[in-house]
């Protein structure tokens, strides 16, 4: 059998393949391929993830190469080393992406049940932005992780146990020196201070967008590249508040920044929903009274924000 006879051999054959079974194969690939490309972006991984794509695609085409000019029984040794690469590579990929499936497992497996609503996010938001406006003052380094969709259970066994109703007073407290829990990370959920002295994995001083900063920062850092919490840190150096998301850490921020940000970002994460007759009771009797402090009418103003849209929408 001849050159040509094998290439048209090889044409007849993919003339021959139902045209939707082609497109639902190519497109669970490329939804397979974008999954993949879209978790590693970012991370040491993405240059390793380039580099087993174009070896694959080398392999792959050597293949097509070899069956066309060899035939079904030639290049027998070639198809063995090649098949045997395939082996090597897949043994490979467990131990180069090993950080990357141990986050989605981690991922996949720990999916919070817990959803906020606007009055808890209010809430939440208020202490934590006062507290950090205090500690930034002071120049009191804190390191807080708000929990959102991905639960951090195994973090916190670590830790030690509160479960106490988050307030500004008791984040200051927990974070000034001196005290046993003010050196690690503090974990809320909702309005719970779920746990304080919170030991988090830190991220590698190559992956610090400043290598000055120190490891309140890599623990933020190394710990939102493996879920979806939000980390507040407060230097203890410089007074600075930075924000950390998805393994990115922020530029400094104004408590106004920090508090919208805050409140962009948690909102998002929680359901949407209208306002229920016991909520609107509790708005209403807030909005007629005058707050009697700077702390409550910032979070009257805050949850009045949030709870405009579900009005509107219901009296649509």
């Amino acid at each position: 059998m001849n050159l040509q006879t094998r290439i048209q051999d090889l044409l007849q054959r993919i003339a021959s393949y139902e045209v939707y079974e082609i497109a639902i194969e190519l497109g669970i690939i490329w939804l397979l391929v974008f999954a993949v490309v879209r978790f590693v972006q970012g991370t040491r991984a993405a240059a390793a993830l380039r580099g087993v794509a174009v070896l694959l695609v080398l392999l792959v085409l050597a293949g097509l190469a070899l069956r066309v000019l060899g035939g079904a029984q030639g290049f027998q040794r070639l198809y063995f080393l090649a098949n045997s690469l395939f082996a090597i590579i897949a043994i490979a990929l467990i131990v180069i992406f090993q950080p990357e499936l141990r986050r989605a497992a981690l991922r996949l497996g720990e999916a919070g049940l817990f959803r906020s609503t606007p009055s808890d996010i209010v809430k939440t938001v208020t202490s934590v932005v006062d507290a950090c406006a205090y500690l930034s003052k002071t120049r009191i380094g804190a390191l807080i992780i708000l929990e959102r969709q991905v639960g951090l259970e195994g973090l916190t066994e670590g830790g030690t146990r509160l479960d106490a109703a988050i307030s500004t007073r008791l984040l200051q407290t927990i974070f000034y020196p001196g005290t046993a829990l003010h050196d690690l990370a503090v974990v809320i959920r909702g309005k719970i201070v779920r746990a304080a002295g919170v030991q988090l994995p830190l991220a590698e001083p190559a992956e610090m967008p400043d290598p000055t900063l120190g490891s309140r920062h890599r623990a933020a850092v190394g710990l939102t590249k493996e879920c979806d919490a939000i980390a507040v840190v407060v230097s203890e150096e410089t007074g600075a508040i930075r924000t950390a998301e998805r393994g990115k850490l922020s530029a400094p921020m104004d408590p106004d920044e920090l508090r919208k940000y805050l409140m962009l970002r948690l909102e998002q994460a929680s359901p949407e929903r209208g306002t229920t007759a016991v909520e609107k009771d509790v708005l209403d009797a807030r909005d007629r009274r005058e707050p009697a402090t700077a702390a409550e009418k910032a979070e009257a103003e805050a949850l009045a924000a949030v709870t405009k849209p579900a009005r509107s929408k219901e009296s649509t």
